[in-house]
């Protein structure tokens, strides 16, 4: 069976653990306890040297990354495709938003998360500003197609999801960007979809 090491705050791991679920695909979740540092420690590091989650262990495969793991996920359980289109144009899209969810996202709402979220020693106004330049953008592209990668939904969605989401809780709010919020109610529609654990923090948008 698939295992996820991940912990059920982290964005990164709930971006694995949705696409799992909308593949229909059995798997075990093994919390790691970032908190206690499990994730630095000897064995976790044989997993991934880096030290973070989420991992995929899928038989022989050990796979750390989020991005990545949703690469593999789509090449080898999507029969159809449809995740992960075998059209070079969409490929290049969906990686300018997979670079975008370790750019921008990661820095923007992701980061102004972990300081409210996990008391993390960033620059909130910096990251709030990210955030809402990042949302600026991406609410401008929505207006013009269903999805980020087009008008359907791939992996580039899923990446981009929960940080987005959940920006309410590094005190984004979602309230000025209606393509958006329509994205997110869009994602949310999908047949398998599950959310990801709201932190106990402030979440008005």
């Amino acid at each position: 069976m698939i295992k996820l090491y991940r912990h059920e705050l982290s964005g990164h791991s709930h971006r694995v653990e949705l696409f799992l679920n909308l593949l229909n695909l059995d798997f075990e979740r093994i919390d790691v306890d970032l908190m206690a540092g499990e994730h630095k420690g000897e064995d976790f590091l044989r997993l991934n040297p880096f030290g973070q989650v989420p991992v995929l262990v899928d038989g022989d495969v050990v796979i750390g990354d989020s991005n990545a793991i949703l690469v593999y996920l789509a090449e080898a359980y999507d029969a159809g495709g449809d995740w992960y289109p075998r059209v070079p144009t969409v490929r290049a899209d969906i990686q300018r938003w997979l670079s975008a969810a370790a750019g921008s996202i990661a820095a923007g709402p992701g980061a102004a998360r972990l300081v409210t979220v996990f008391g993390a020693s960033i620059d909130h106004e910096r990251a709030k500003t990210i955030a809402n330049d990042l949302l600026t953008t991406v609410d401008g592209v929505l207006a013009e197609r269903g999805f980020l990668a087009g008008a359907s939904p791939t992996i580039a969605d899923l990446a981009g999801y929960a940080y987005i989401a959940h920006a309410p809780e590094g005190e984004v709010s979602l309230a000025p960007y209606p393509n958006v919020r329509a994205w997110l109610a869009r994602i949310e529609a999908l047949d398998g979809f599950v959310g990801m654990v709201r932190s106990p923090v402030g979440l008005a948008a």
